[in-house]
């Protein structure tokens, strides 16, 4: 069993000196506008609106100030690690050094489901609009002559959907420079197109729109609150940054760009910073400027820019929102297409899926199978699936790898930079002191004897209330979910609700008191655990918020995957075959004089 655990929990070895067969070509601007296409996608135009008028009216724009800071919690802990570790793969990589391969793999199999599907969706999301402005014309034809009766998939076999994405694999083997010109002509395109909206939409604002009385609400609005700027209270502008949150998933594909940016310790995580800001105000300004043209109940859930426009009486303005839209899902079709082959790559390349996929083009430098495979995954799905039904797993897969990025930043800040820098007897004597006395245990827990330096023993403290937050997190807002734990009708369990809230806080104390190693990194997250700590409880928070259905969707998933590692990566995998090399050495007595593998993290 001991043997079991060490082979699922066994760590990638990563130097930063490790030669890559991707070609180094993208620098800060490609990486930022990588992300941006993502981040600045169709929810630019679709998101403020329906936020707007079903949970937070012209607070919206706190709403997505909210989802921002949520999000750049998030951003900046893999901010620290693209420095730690410059690797393709993103969190799967991260989590592969930090916490094991069996983990890294529910991640990565995680991200995989997350990108197909988003680009499914995206597809299919581009084949509409291009639809909507034939009049339908390519739907209804083929609705006629190749009709689908099933209930959760398409109506029709929707091939344009498929052709869009056999061009985009093309273009996408291209090469990673050609891949990622597109994609920055694209996003700047969008960002000119939400400045000029912007722009034209500020000559006509009218702030009483933010002070709308409740007694002046139309009598026929059923969803129109109590008025004024918070007509929804604060919990609805709470329940609109669960949903604004999603509009920045997707920073995320800066870091699986690794290998093949230029000087990825430094300038990924600015890529990420920049991404994340720039989005921010996108978003900000864009439901402030819709909030302040129209009432907020008054908006249109779907294409809120082409409509209040229309109201206006400005054409031009509403076909300049509608071309905006078709740049913002072509731009993220392409960073999402750009990411997810690369995560199946560092898959690949470390044995835990089939090598095939680890194939790269000897002339484009890309990774020709995995780009291929991807694509046609997705134009499949996108082609006969009913992407309603399963979009809602992309939140999931996203918040795992969030949470478990963070949890990767409190592990290796605990750590002690050289492991054995600390006996297990003298490791024994502390233990042994500690039974001395409460008054002990407390000094030792709370480091009242000020130890500067991280050791053995602080690091299983640390990791001891790691567990315990993560833990109590999940309790805590499963506690949330019922009303008479937070219920003064209820003292009993509201006083078992505020101990579990209590030990939280203090678990999170008990960690800071801990002395972190000192590594010296180009970006680190400040205010640890703070901030892990927080990215963590609230992505637990928007988990929570998920549908059972979809958790039995991602559990099916996960059987397929565990079925591929279980069956194939568990045997292939790299560090299995540098483990059984080592450990051949051993035995035979041999000493071989080589540079280590692994760096300090």
């Amino acid at each position: 069993m001991e043997n079991c655990f060490k082979t699922l929990a066994r760590k990638k070895n990563f130097s930063a000196d490790e030669t890559t067969k991707l070609k180094r070509v993208l620098g800060i601007w490609d990486l930022t506008f990588l992300g941006l296409g993502v981040t600045l996608g169709l929810g630019t135009y679709v998101l403020a609106g329906s936020v707007a008028k079903n949970h937070a009216g012209p607070a919206v724009c706190v709403s997505f100030l909210i989802a921002a800071i949520a999000s750049a919690v998030a951003g900046l802990c893999y901010a620290e690690f693209a420095c730690r570790v410059p690797k393709a793969g993103s969190a799967y990589i991260y989590s592969y050094v930090t916490m094991g391969e069996f983990v890294a793999f529910i991640i990565g199999w995680n991200l995989v489901l997350e990108y197909v599907i988003g680009t499914a969706g995206l597809a299919r999301g581009l084949s509409d609009y291009i639809n909507a402005l034939s009049n339908n014309v390519i739907a209804n034809a083929l609705r006629d002559a190749m009709p689908i009766n099933v209930d959760f998939l398409s109506s029709y076999p929707d091939f344009l959907s498929l052709l869009i994405m056999i061009v985009l694999i093309v273009v996408m083997s291209n090469g990673a420079k050609e891949s990622s010109m597109l994609n920055s002509v694209l996003t700047t395109a969008n960002i000119l197109l939400v400045v000029i909206i912007v722009g034209f939409g500020s000559t006509v604002v009218n702030v009483d729109y933010w002070k709308i009385a409740k007694e002046d609400i139309p009598k026929n609005i059923t969803h129109g609150g109590e008025g004024g700027f918070l007509p929804f209270g604060i919990a609805g502008v709470l329940s609109g940054a669960a949903q604004c949150f999603f509009a920045f998933v997707g920073f995320d594909a800066v870091a699986t760009t690794a290998d093949e940016a230029k000087n990825p310790k430094k300038i990924i995580p600015l890529a990420i910073i920049l991404c994340l800001l720039v989005s921010f105000l996108a978003y900000f300004g864009v439901s402030t400027i819709l909030t302040l043209m129209l009432p907020y109940y008054d908006q249109d859930e779907k294409a809120p820019f082409p409509y209040v426009f229309e109201k206006v009486n400005w054409p031009t303005a509403k076909w300049i929102a509608t071309a905006g839209a078709i740049f913002a899902i072509t731009s993220t079709l392409v960073g999402n297409m750009f990411a997810l082959p690369r995560i199946l790559y560092s898959m690949a390349s470390d044995g835990l899926l089939y090598k095939k996929l680890s194939l790269v083009s000897e002339r484009t430098k890309t990774p020709l199978v995995a780009t291929a495979v991807t694509g046609i995954a997705a134009g499949i799905m996108a082609m006969i699936f009913d992407i309603k039904q399963l979009v809602e797993m992309l939140s999931i897969g996203t918040l795992v790898a969030y949470t478990i990025v963070s949890l990767c930043v409190l592990i290796l800040r605990y750590r002690p930079e050289d492991q054995n820098n600390c006996p297990n007897l003298e490791l024994q004597s502390e233990q042994q002191n500690i039974l001395k006395g409460v008054f002990n245990i407390f000094k030792k827990i709370f480091n009242l004897n000020g130890n500067k330096y991280a050791d053995k023993f602080t690091n299983v403290i640390a990791n001891w209330s790691i567990s315990v937050f993560c833990t109590l997190s999940i309790v805590v807002v499963v506690c949330m979910k019922f009303e008479y734990f937070v219920s003064l009708k209820h003292p009993f369990h509201l006083a078992i609700f505020i101990f579990l809230v209590v030990i939280l806080v203090l678990s999170i104390l008990v960690i800071a008191r801990q002395p972190q190693e000192r590594s010296d990194l180009a970006f680190k997250v400040p205010l640890v655990p703070l901030i892990p700590c927080s990215s963590i409880f609230i992505n637990v928070i928007l988990m929570s918020t998920s549908q059972l259905h979809t958790y039995i969707r991602l559990i099916a998933w996960l059987a397929i995957g565990l079925a591929i590692y279980f069956s194939y990566g568990l045997w292939h995998s790299e560090e299995r075959k540098k483990q059984k090399e080592n450990n051949s050495e051993t035995s035979v007595g041999q000493v071989i004089d080589r540079p280590t593998l692994t760096t300090k993290l």
